[in-house]
């Protein structure tokens, strides 16, 4: 039996490689829709917190969180082969979904706890992701690797604005969050809470490795780019070296066939007619 990991005791190992083929592949496709509950998550939550969405409109996107992760479990819970395992060893998905149920978020005494504890969600799945993370910016992508640098400075400026209340503007957090990444640090927008701190400190460690990931990805795309085009120029002088190799060649034939046919040797007797030989 394989040995459990520590992704198996978090309850995050997703699919199994080993698992069914149809199971594999409806995970890869459902990473989207999570993708997209992932990105929405924290701006709903902002959105909560500074009171800028109405009540009503807040549940509907509840709802709709809510069933996309439903849907997800579901359906791989349906298709792998090993339904028991697959759920214990994917036991946080369970959780959420009891936990973030829309009426409890809307009834439930502690609602407002429960609703920022959807955050836990996002780490969830970011990690559940990490994976395909990995070996997308490991594969020299430099649309991938500014992607996910993209995305990390929204959850960045979203999250900091209410962990820290020095910096009340989501504005001024998507600032705060570029400059911190990009260690330039121009020190105008600074947290000043000791969980801000924290936060800032893990950025900055995150934003120097994407940072050079992102270095290295741009380099790789120009080197790329240089040897696109060096091979392009090899092919096409082969081509042309093939042209004018056919082209020699047909010119010699015709100048084959435009050849004088040789005469017969008179010494040859029994190759000339009679007629020619009475003289």
């Amino acid at each position: 039996m394989k040995a459990l990991t520590i992704i198996h005791w978090l309850g995050i190992a997703g699919v199994s490689p080993h698992e069914a083929p149809a199971a594999r592949m409806w995970a890869k496709r459902l990473e989207w829709p999570l993708l997209i509950v992932v990105l929405w998550i924290p701006f709903q939550w902002y959105l909560e917190e500074t009171g800028s969405i109405q009540i009503g409109l807040a549940h509907v996107f509840d709802w709709m969180i809510w069933l996309v992760f439903l849907a997800e479990t579901v359906t791989l819970a349906y298709l792998v082969r090993h339904k028991r395992r697959y759920l214990l060893h994917n036991w946080i998905n369970v959780v959420i979904i009891l936990g973030s149920f829309p009426l409890i978020l809307k009834f439930a005494p502690m609602a407002g706890m429960l609703r920022s504890l959807r955050l836990i969600m996002v780490l969830v799945l970011l990690t559940r992701m990490s994976r395909n993370v990995r070996r997308l910016l490991t594969l020299h992508q430099l649309g991938g690797t500014l992607a996910a640098s993209i995305i990390t400075m929204l959850l960045a400026g979203v999250v900091i604005t209410r962990i820290d209340p020095s910096i009340g503007d989501i504005w001024d957090g998507l600032w705060w969050a570029w400059a911190t990444m990009s260690t330039v640090g121009y020190g105008d927008v600074v947290p000043h809470s000791g969980a801000g701190r924290l936060f800032a400190s893990l950025l900055i460690l995150l934003g120097v490795v994407l940072l050079s990931l992102l270095t290295a990805n741009m380099s790789a795309f120009l080197i790329g780019n240089d040897a696109k085009e060096s091979a392009q120029a090899d092919n096409e002088m082969e081509v042309m070296l093939r042209d004018i190799t056919a082209r020699l060649a047909r010119i010699e034939q015709q100048l084959a066939e435009q050849q004088p046919v040789e005469k017969t040797p008179i010494g040859d007797q029994h190759l000339v007619p009679a007629h020619l030989t009475r003289e």
